[in-house]
């Protein structure tokens, strides 16, 4: 059992750990593909399940090429603190010949395993809103 004093410095370090977590919400620059593994989309998000529900949500869409070329199963993805830098990653690897995107996935993703249940615990979710319909 816990002591008051005790009580109270754990109550602190949740605190500061969830004011850690609230300052630093990372973003992300990323990689999909389509089922059959032959299109590969780039992109940069600061909520990485929610813009994979929304690649997943706008399959079929002509009016975007993930959605065009059903890019929704997630390969690689790398966090970082500045979304300059995220951004700037998507443009050096957007530049980059296939097999250099494929390597670098093999190097993460060996097995270039579909990544999308790591984010959640059933594919698809089976509660899914757009941003832009909320």
């Amino acid at each position: 059992m816990r002591r008051p004093k005790e009580d109270q410095q754990h109550q602190a370090t949740q605190t500061e750990e969830l004011a850690t977590f609230m300052m630093f919400r990372p973003y992300y620059f990323y990689m999909t593909t389509n089922p059959n593994r032959n299109v590969m989309y780039c992109g940069v998000t600061n909520d990485l399940p929610q813009r994979i529900i929304e690649h997943y949500l706008s399959r079929g869409d002509h009016r975007s090429f993930a959605g065009k070329y059903y890019c929704y199963f997630l390969l690689y993805y790398e966090s970082f603190v500045y979304v300059n830098d995220a951004i700037a990653r998507e443009k050096e690897v957007k530049k980059w010949r296939r097999e250099k995107k494929e390597a670098l996935i093999m190097s993460f993703n060996p097995e270039k395993k579909f990544l999308n249940l790591e984010l959640f615990d059933t594919w698809p979710p089976k509660e899914m809103l757009h941003r832009k319909d909320l």
